[in-house]
C-alpha cells in the first residue's frame, strides 16, 4: 500500500457572516427572515437557516434601513447616497429607485397594513409618506426632534393615523387625512424602542430604555398604566387573550406582554398588576436571567410570529433565536456574525459537527449537513481553545475567566451540553489539550505560567447527572511568560508547551502527581504560537511568531528542518497525512501544506482575509476546517484523493483527453463523488480553456458535465458560479478564432478552385476544348480578314507595310508563347498553398 499525499484542498463549505446589526423582519408568511449586512439585504430561509436571497445597492453604500411589504411582494431599502430601491427580492432586481428627497439618510421605515403607504424617517427631523402604487410623495411631515428612529402605522387603516417617535423621547401622533400631529404623548424619559397595539386597536404597549413599559388608552390618549421593568427594553409584544399561557405564568385574561431588554432573557407582564410573572432561564446556565447582567447577552429586538405562534428575539452578538410559544422552548439559533473565530475543531460521531470560540463566552455547534446551530452558555468571559477526545463524543474549552470545562454531545440527538468544571488557574487559561489513548485527563496552559493536569471521572462520558467538578493531579510552572499552547504525544507518555518566551518544553507525565521537564526546545527568535506531535515519529512541530515552522528531534532537541514561507505570524501547525505532511495557518490569512520530505510548500490557500486562529482535521484525514479573524469557518476538502479515485476508474482520462464518453459513463457510475468530480472537471475546464490548444478538450468536458448534471444543480455547488464565469470570456474567444478559421479555409477552397497559374499544363480535356476554342477563333478571325479585303480594297496597299507588321508580331508572339509553354513544363507546378500559410 503506497502513501497518498494532499495537494488538492479546495473549499466544499463556507459559514460566513449574514447580519452585522441592523434592522431584522420576518416575512408576512413566516418563512424568511430579512436582515442587513453592509451594503446588503440578506434573507434567510428559517426552515434551513441558508441564505436563499441578497440584494444590494450597486454603489456599495451601507444600507440604513428597510421595509418588507405586508404582502411579501415589495421590498425597498435605504442607503447612505439618499436612495430609496423598490426590489423584486426573490429575483433580486431593482425594479424602481428614486431620490429620498430626505437631506439626510433615512433611519427607520415602514409599510402600513395595505401595502401601498410607505413612510420614512429621517436623520433631518421629518418624515415622508410615500405611495408605492402611484408612486409620489403624499406627505412630508415636520415637527419631529432629531432623528425619526422609530415609525409605525396603526394597524386599523382606516383610522389613517402614523405613530413616530424622535430623541425627544415622545411619541408623536399624525393624523394622515391632515397631515398634523394630532398630539405627543409623553412618558418616557429615555428612547422609545417599540410599540405594539391591541386586536382592537384601542390599547398600545410602549418601551423604552428608561427601564419601563407604558399601556396606552388612545381613546383617550391617556396613560393606562406605567411598568416597571427595571431593564433597558428594546422589543415588547403582546399575548393573544384567546390562548392559554399557563406554562408561562399566565393565569388570567387580562392583557399580557412580553419584554427583551438588556438582561438577555424573555420575562412575562401582568399589565393590570405591574407585576413579572414568568422569567427565562438562559440554557445549560446555572445562573438566571435575573442575577446576572451581561451586555453580551442582551436582546436587541423582539418578533412576534403569529401563525406559528413563535418568538424572535436578536441578541447583541447577532445571533436570532426562535422560540415556540407557549412553553418559551428555543426552536432554532441562527448565528449571524461570528466576530473573531479564535478557534475550530470536528465533532461527534462521524465528524458530522464543529465547535467554534469565537471572541465571546458562547461556544457554538455546527450540524455540518444543515447549518442548524446551538448556542452554548458557561463560561463568562472570552473562550480561547477547544480540544476534542479520540471518540468525538467530549471535547474541552478553556476561557479567559480562569476555567476549563468539559461538555459532552449526545450522539443521537446531537445536543451539548456541560459535564464538568475546574477553576483553579490564577489567570487567563489560553490552551488546552486532550488525552489521545482514552479520555483520562486534559491538560491547560495559563497565562499564569502554569501548566496544569485535570483528571477526569472514569464515568464521566456515561453519567447523566449533574456537572461534577475537574481534580488536579498536578501543576507545574513551565515558562517565563504565558503558554500560548499545550500539547500530549500518540502515547498519553509525553508533553509539550510552546511560551511567548521564545521556547518550547518538553514534559514527562509518566509520574503520579508530577510533570517531569525533559528538555527544552531553543530556536525561534519570537513567541511560539503553536506546538503538536508527529502521530508516527518522535518528533515535534513548533510555530513561531517569527514566520516559521521547525521540526524538533525528541531524542537530542536538535532542529531537524525549518519551513519559511509565511509573510508574517505562523498561528498554527498540524500534521496531515500520516506525518509526512504539515499544515500551517498564519496572520497573513494563509493556509500552506508542507511535504516535509521535500521541504517545499505544495499548496497554498488563500480563502480568507485576516488571521486564521483554528485549524483542524477530520479523523479520516481528507477533510480541513478553518477558522479566521474575518469571522468566517470554511470547510475543506482533499479533492485530490478522490481525483486520484477517479482517475483510477476512467484510466487517467482527465489528463490524457481520451474518449469523452468513457468520463461520461464514470460520472454516471460514481454517484459518491458526482459533486467532487464534477467541481474538479469544472475547474480543470477553466484552466484547459485559457489554453488554445486544449480548449476543444475543455469544451468536450464541459459538455458531458451539461447533459448529466442540470444547470440548477450545477450552480448550487460551491464556486461553480465562479469558473463558469471564467469560462465565458475564453469560450467566446475561441469562437470567434475557430469561426474566422473556418472562413478562411472555405475562401482559399473557393480561390483555388477558381484561379489557374499561367501557362500551366491542362488535362486532355481541357486541352480538347482550348483546341476548339482556338480553332473558332482562328476562323472567325479568316472571315474578317477576307471582309476587309472586300470592302477596303482602297486602303490596302496604305496598311500593306502595317499588316506585314501585325503578321510578324503575332508570329513572334506565337513563338513567345510556345517558349514559354516550354518553360512551365520544364517546372512542375507547385502544391496549393496551406491554410496556415493562407492566413499568415
Amino acid at each position: 500500500m503506497f502513501l497518498l499525499y494532499h495537494y488538492s484542498y479546495a473549499v466544499s463549505s463556507k459559514i460566513e457572516p449574514f447580519y452585522k446589526g441592523g434592522k431584522v423582519q420576518v416575512s408576512g408568511d413566516e418563512n424568511h427572515i430579512f436582515c442587513t449586512c453592509g451594503s446588503r439585504v440578506n434573507v434567510l430561509e428559517i426552515s434551513t437557516g441558508k441564505i436563499v436571497h441578497s440584494v444590494e445597492h450597486d454603489d456599495q453604500e451601507d444600507i440604513t434601513s428597510f421595509a418588507l411589504s405586508c404582502d411579501d411582494e415589495m421590498l425597498v431599502t435605504a442607503s447612505r447616497a439618499l436612495l430609496l430601491k423598490q426590489w423584486d427580492w426573490r429575483q433580486a432586481q431593482c425594479t424602481r429607485s428614486w431620490r429620498a428627497i430626505h437631506t439626510v439618510p433615512v433611519a427607520s421605515m415602514t409599510f402600513d397594513s395595505t401595502s401601498t403607504l410607505l413612510a420614512t424617517g429621517g436623520c433631518d427631523s421629518t418624515i415622508k409618506i410615500w405611495d408605492v402604487v402611484k408612486q409620489y410623495c403624499t406627505h412630508n411631515l415636520k415637527g419631529s426632534s432629531g432623528v425619526v428612529h422609530l415609525v409605525q402605522f396603526h394597524p386599523d387603516i382606516s383610522r389613517l393615523q402614523l405613530f413616530s417617535s424622535s430623541l425627544d423621547c415622545g411619541i408623536r401622533l399624525w393624523d394622515l387625512r391632515s397631515s398634523q400631529c394630532v398630539c405627543v404623548l409623553q412618558s418616557h424619559y429615555s428612547t422609545v424602542t417599540s410599540l405594539c397595539f391591541s386586536p382592537d386597536g384601542g390599547t398600545m404597549v410602549s418601551s423604552g430604555r428608561d427601564k419601563i413599559c407604558t399601556v396606552w388608552d388612545l381613546e383617550t390618549k391617556k396613560v393606562k398604566r406605567t411598568v416597571p421593568v427595571y431593564e433597558a427594553v428594546e422589543g415588547v409584544v403582546l399575548l393573544p387573550e384567546n390562548e392559554d399561557f399557563s406554562q408561562i405564568g399566565v393565569k388570567s385574561r387580562d392583557l399580557h406582554f412580553i419584554t427583551a431588554g438588556s438582561k438577555g432573557v424573555l420575562r412575562v407582564w401582568e399589565a393590570s398588576t405591574a407585576r413579572c410573572v414568568y422569567t427565562q432561564t438562559l440554557p445549560s446556565t446555572p445562573v438566571s436571567g435575573e442575577e446576572k447582567d451581561d451586555d453580551s447577552l442582551s436582546l436587541t429586538c423582539l418578533l412576534h410570529l403569529p401563525s406559528s405562534s413563535r418568538l424572535a428575539t436578536v441578541t447583541a452578538e447577532h445571533n436570532i433565536l426562535l422560540y415556540q410559544l407557549p412553553a418559551l422552548s428555543t426552536q432554532q439559533q441562527f448565528v449571524g456574525y461570528s466576530d473573531e473565530v479564535l478557534d475550530v475543531k470536528f465533532l461527534g460521531k462521524g465528524d458530522s459537527h464543529i465547535v467554534v470560540a469565537t471572541n465571546s463566552c458562547q461556544l457554538k455547534v455546527f450540524e455540518l449537513l444543515t447549518n442548524s446551530c446551538q448556542i452554548l452558555y458557561g463560561h463568562t468571559d472570552t473562550i480561547f481553545s477547544l480540544d476534542v477526545f479520540k471518540k468525538g463524543s467530549l471535547f474541552a474549552s478553556c476561557a479567559k475567566d480562569r476555567s476549563v470545562r468539559i461538555w459532552k454531545i449526545d450522539s443521537d440527538s446531537g445536543k451539548v451540553r456541560c459535564v464538568a468544571l475546574g477553576s483553579t488557574h490564577a489567570n487567563a487559561v489560553g490552551s488546552i489539550t486532550c488525552s489521545r489513548m482514552k479520555a483520562s485527563f486534559v491538560v491547560s496552559g495559563s497565562q499564569d505560567c502554569t501548566v496544569k493536569v485535570w483528571d477526569l471521572p472514569p464515568d464521566l462520558s456515561k453519567t447523566e447527572a449533574d456537572m461534577c467538578q475537574l481534580t488536579v493531579r498536578a501543576t507545574e510552572k513551565a515558562h517565563d511568560k504565558d503558554i500560548n499552547s499545550v500539547a500530549v504525544s500518540p502515547n498519553d507518555k509525553l508533553l509539550a508547551s510552546g511560551s511567548q518566551d521564545r521556547t518550547a518544553k518538553l514534559w514527562s507525565l509518566a509520574g503520579e502527581g508530577s510533570i517531569g521537564l525533559l528538555g527544552v526546545f531553543r530556536g525561534h527568535r519570537r513567541g511560539i504560537w503553536a506546538v503538536c506531535f508527529s502521530p508516527i515519529d518522535q518528533v515535534l512541530a513548533t510555530s513561531s511568531a517569527d514566520g516559521t515552522t521547525k521540526l524538533w528531534s525528541l531524542q537530542d532537541f536538535s532542529c531537524l528542518k525549518t519551513f519559511e514561507g509565511h509573510d508574517a505570524s505562523v498561528l498554527k501547525v498540524i500534521f496531515v497525512s500520516r506525518g509526512t505532511q504539515l499544515l500551517t495557518s498564519g496572520s497573513d490569512g494563509l493556509v500552506k501544506l508542507w511535504t516535509i520530505k521535500t521541504n517545499e510548500c505544495v499548496k497554498t490557500l488563500d480563502a480568507h482575509q485576516d488571521k486564521v486562529w483554528g485549524l483542524h482535521t477530520n479523523r479520516k484525514d481528507d477533510k480541513m476546517v478553518t477558522g479566521s479573524a474575518d469571522s468566517t469557518i470554511t470547510v475543506w476538502m482533499d479533492f485530490g484523493s478522490n481525483l486520484r479515485l477517479f482517475n483510477t476508474h476512467s484510466k487517467h482520462l482527465i489528463y490524457t483527453h481520451i474518449e469523452v464518453r468513457t468520463i461520461s459513463y464514470n460520472i454516471s457510475h460514481l454517484l459518491p463523488l458526482q459533486c467532487i468530480v464534477s467541481l474538479s472537471l469544472l475547474r480543470y475546464c477553466v484552466v484547459w480553456n485559457t489554453n488554445a490548444r486544449n480548449c476543444l478538450d475543455a469544451q468536450a468536458v464541459l459538455q458531458v458535465l451539461l447533459k448529466h448534471l442540470p444547470p440548477e444543480e450545477l450552480l448550487q455547488y460551491q464556486g461553480a458560479r465562479t469558473h463558469l464565469e471564467g469560462l465565458i470570456p475564453y469560450t467566446e474567444r475561441h469562437m470567434q478564432r475557430i469561426g474566422h478559421l473556418l472562413q478562411a479555409s472555405m475562401f482559399l477552397n473557393y480561390m483555388w478552385q477558381t484561379m489557374r497559374v499561367a501557362g500551366a499544363p491542362l488535362e486532355e480535356g481541357e486541352e480538347e476544348e482550348e483546341e476548339e476554342e482556338e480553332v473558332s477563333v482562328t476562323k472567325k478571325a479568316s472571315t474578317n480578314n477576307r471582309r476587309l479585303k472586300n470592302g477596303e480594297s482602297a486602303t490596302t496597299n496604305g496598311n500593306h507595310h502595317s499588316e506585314s507588321e501585325e503578321s510578324s508580331e503575332d508570329e513572334d508572339m506565337e513563338e513567345n508563347t510556345n517558349d514559354q509553354t516550354k518553360i512551365v513544363k520544364s517546372h512542375p507546378v507547385s502544391p496549393p498553398p496551406q491554410c496556415q500559410t493562407f492566413v499568415s
